[in-house]
């Protein structure tokens, strides 16, 4: 795994639902190492959107705090673009997960923030963690997907890209 940085500003255009997606393809992009004919190089960025707004990884403990309050007793949206690049192929994907939050208390989102530093994570939560054990009623969707890659999905376009079923082009993009 090679950690790249990448400029994550993107204008207001792009739209909530395409916020991951353009940000993996970037990070792809800004890997310039040649990639050989039988490697693929895997880029994936995660966001949560709650009536789209885009969530992003908090940068603070009140920020943490704030955001999970607005996400409490509502649905929220867990968007995971993926890109994949060969020598001479890219294509990218987005996975959308529905996420219901049950009602937390401050004392649970307090407690959750002092003891798990959400401080990396898109909307400020894991849902492998334990806020997550407790605190969300349902997801629609893939369970990974919220985790910050759907595997399942990444499985089947990897078969694509390898089997060379399809043409490696992503009509959205």
């Amino acid at each position: 795994m090679v950690d790249i940085d990448v400029d994550e500003t993107l204008s207001e255009a792009v739209a909530p639902a395409r916020v991951a997606e353009t940000l993996a393809r970037r990070k792809s992009l800004a890997y310039t190492t040649a990639i050989a004919d039988n490697e693929v190089l895997v880029t994936a960025d995660t966001v949560v959107v709650y009536e789209d707004t885009v969530l992003g990884k908090p940068r603070s403990s009140e920020e943490a705090v704030a955001m999970l309050q607005m996400l409490s007793d509502c649905t929220h949206q867990v968007y995971t673009g993926v890109c994949l690049r060969g020598s001479e192929s890219m294509v990218s994907f987005t996975e959308c997960t529905d996420v219901s939050f049950h009602h937390l208390t401050l004392q649970e989102i307090t407690y959750y923030v002092n003891t798990y530093r959400p401080f990396d994570k898109a909307g400020s939560y894991g849902i492998q963690e334990w806020i997550g054990m407790v605190g969300i009623d349902r997801i629609e969707g893939c369970f990974y997907n919220v985790m910050g890659l759907p595997v399942a999905r990444l499985y089947k376009e990897l078969k694509r890209l390898v089997n060379r079923d399809l043409p490696l082009v992503n009509e959205q993009a």
